[in-house]
């Protein structure tokens, strides 16, 4: 039997290139990439290079019948339209992050999820990594004992002279928090078990005036159901620099334990993700890592199979409007 098809509507996040290699390596054929008009082609011309896809001339072509499930990286604010078109077409749709940037395209979003007509996912690959898979193990088990607090910091290099010009409008890109922390809001959920209950914060402008709608730093305070608190911390001001695009990293302090995450590792020792712990009965010390039983792809598919999954389209409903509802409380600081 031939394997399921799947199709590209919107090359303007290099994320797409990792989701065309997966659904590949999982025995889906690719019908092909649909760029549309306006938009940097640049991306879509070199991935269909490197794996052999071709270029669609027409957006209905990579809606066409054979096709099952539909990747998209397009702008932003262009993804929810391309959301309900596939939607509209039966097609399940894989979104980069974030799926929308406001609330009428959250309120847009909430249709597709609670229709149920197709799945939805979204490239919350945090859940996936190993460090944030283990982390949560441990806190599971319950070897930090009750989780008092969690402290992610987010920061990314910026290389503004390579960014397009959508991606400095508000407007098209939904801003800081809900391009970068929504994978935080995410983890908050998935890491505690409990909904998030009240959220505050901040967000800065202190460069490229030009771009007055541009905010490069973000601050929140969160209150989880359970009692659990929550900083969050992103900016775009990694320096050109630095041993790593951004030094990520999350702090989880319980009663019995803490530990802390080193996303991409040590700039003096290993550059692959480093968990450390330390607890009344144990001194600071490296925690194996463990494997997630599936990368983000596969949980995907078996969704699309009625298979459990790790994330669901509830998932991605929440984290969006976690995200939709900091920013709209977030106090803009312009310094510039």
């Amino acid at each position: 039997m031939e394997p399921s098809v799947f199709a590209v509507i919107g090359c303007q996040h290099g994320h797409i290139g990792s989701f065309i290699e997966n659904m590949l390596g999982m025995g889906y054929r690719c019908a092909g990439i649909f760029e549309e008009d306006g938009e940097d082609p640049g991306l879509a011309m070199s991935l269909s290079e490197r794996f052999g896809i071709p270029l669609l001339g027409m957006i209905d072509e990579a809606l066409a019948e054979e096709v099952s499930v539909v990747g998209c990286a397009a702008v932003n604010s262009r993804k929810i339209d391309i959301a309900e078109l596939c939607e509209a077409g039966g097609k399940h749709v894989m979104l980069d992050k974030p799926a929308v940037t406001g609330r009428a395209g959250l309120e847009r979003l909430r249709g597709i999820v609670s229709r149920g007509r197709i799945e939805l996912g979204m490239l919350l690959t945090q859940r996936f990594s190993v460090g944030v898979h283990t982390l949560k193990a441990l806190i599971d088990e319950g070897a930090l004992g009750r989780l008092v607090s969690l402290d992610m910091r987010k920061p990314h290099r910026l290389n503004a002279a390579a960014r397009p010009e959508w991606f400095f409008d508000y407007e098209r890109s939904g801003g800081i928090i809900q391009d970068l922390l929504v994978h935080d809001l995410d983890l908050l959920r998935w890491l505690t078990g409990s909904e998030i209950a009240d959220v505050q914060g901040y967000m800065a402008k202190t460069i490229l005036p030009e771009h007055p709608g541009f905010y490069d730093a973000a601050a929140l305070n969160a209150r989880l159901a359970d009692g659990t608190i929550a900083q969050l911390y992103a900016d775009w001001h990694t320096p050109a620099g630095s041993w790593t695009w951004g030094d990520g990293r999350i702090f989880a302090v319980g009663t019995e334990g803490t530990a802390e995450l080193r996303s991409q590792g040590d700039p003096w020792g290993s550059r692959e993700p480093m968990l450390l712990m330390s607890s009344g009965m144990e001194a600071l010390h490296l925690v194996p890592l463990r494997q997630p039983p599936v990368h983000l792809y596969a949980d995907f598919a078996n969704r699309l199979r009625g298979e459990a999954s790790v994330l669901s389209g509830e998932d991605v409903l929440l984290a969006s409007e976690a995200a939709v509802d900091a920013d709209e409380r977030a106090e803009r600081i312009v310094r510039v």
